[in-house]
């Protein structure tokens, strides 16, 4: 296995997703196995950071005290173009099948994917 792409988690402005080189499927938490059919045999990619909103829920709560300076908030769960879901932030108008585009901010001391309406 290649060296590990860095993504968000790692402070690098990239939403990196595995591939299944058995089975073909696509899964957006990193793994040492494919969660379809368990294989190890997995590729590593950088996301484009396009995609649609599938679900979104606005927080009016902070869970935090960190949090509550973002308050409200949109968390959303979002299909990427590339074939895997992901939640992350968003705009706090996005609706269900907005087409969205990815860029990174801060939240609560943390670089986030964050997603605005694409134009």
């Amino acid at each position: 296995m290649s060296e590990p792409i860095a993504d968000w988690t790692k402070g690098a402005e990239a939403i990196v997703y595995q591939t299944c080189n058995a089975c073909g499927a696509r899964q957006y938490f990193r793994r040492s196995f494919c969660a379809a059919c368990g294989s190890p045999d997995l590729a590593e990619h950088r996301a484009s950071g396009a995609g649609t909103v599938y679900a979104t829920s606005l927080v009016c709560r902070a869970a935090t005290p960190e949090t509550r300076a973002h308050v409200p908030y949109n968390i959303l769960l979002v299909d990427a173009d590339e074939g895997f879901r992901m939640m992350a932030h968003g705009d706090n108008d996005l609706a269900i099948g907005d087409k969205v585009l990815a860029r990174f901010t801060q939240f609560a001391g943390r670089l986030v994917p964050y997603f605005a309406k694409a134009k």
